[in-house]
């Protein structure tokens, strides 16, 4: 158990440092680990909960370095978070039922994969983001389903952001980073107030201090040292990783 632990916090530690310098929290790499290791017996609003905090977490410090380095348009992230918020917090009280959410989950990761690795962006035009409802219906949507599978979303809004032409990879990595923070929140309220809040301290202590370390260093990397193009590829790869998780699962 000892020994498990310990490759566990390894693991987390890779993780929050690869997913962080693109901006996202890593629910979806630490369900993986999670999965892997004897926790993965545990139920799936344990585990939801435990993953939303380390999300706020490594995506506040992600958040914090990208929009040091002026990444950050708040005009951009406002009308995904404000649609984001109250679905979050709905879909973050209902119970997960069915492979039919694993299933779909891995079809929308893999689509991503492909059009990030693929995505040229001399062939995409900068366009602001429309007035209408769209990227409220975006942000809504998004919200809803994190709420309910236990994620922070930004794997979802990231690719949305670069193939709309919305933003380059940076100032998305610094929206889906606060976008998480919103919605791991609201998560994490929807299943306090529903009466299933129940972190077990003592373990979640250590998961934080690892996870503080790697997003520290991977956030720090994408928002000041990485280019644009490297940034892009570190986030195929997590999309990558993330489907892969969920293929593996369907089986």
């Amino acid at each position: 158990m000892q020994y498990e632990l310990y490759l566990l916090l390894g693991g987390l530690l890779v993780v929050s440092a690869l997913y962080s310098s693109v901006g996202h929290g890593g629910a979806s790499g630490y369900l993986a680990l999670l999965s892997l290791s004897s926790y993965g017996l545990m139920s799936s609003i344990w585990l939801k909960q435990h993953v939303w905090v380390m999300n706020v977490v490594v995506a506040s410090i992600a958040f914090y370095h990208y929009n040091r380095s002026g990444h950050h348009k708040l005009e951009l992230t406002m009308p995904f978070i404000i649609a984001s918020i109250p679905m979050a917090l709905i879909g973050g009280m209902l119970a997960i039922d069915g492979s039919l959410y694993d299933l779909l989950l891995s079809i929308t990761l893999v689509w991503a994969s492909y059009k990030v690795v693929n995505f040229k962006s001399k062939n995409v035009e900068k366009n602001p983001v429309p007035s209408t409802v769209e990227p409220y219906l975006w942000g809504g949507g998004i919200g809803f389903f994190s709420g309910w599978i236990g994620v922070g979303g930004g794997i979802f809004l990231s690719p949305i952001l670069l193939l709309k032409g919305w933003a380059d990879v940076k100032t998305a990595a610094a929206t889906a980073a606060l976008f998480i923070v919103v919605n791991s929140a609201a998560g994490l309220t929807g299943t306090a107030i529903s009466g299933n809040l129940d972190l077990d301290l003592s373990l979640l202590g250590m998961f934080l201090i690892t996870i503080s370390i790697g997003g520290y260093v991977g956030s720090r990397f994408g928002a000041k040292n990485a280019s644009n193009s490297l940034v892009r590829k570190l986030l195929a790869i997590v999309l990558i990783v993330a489907a892969t998780k969920r293929i593996i699962e369907l089986f």
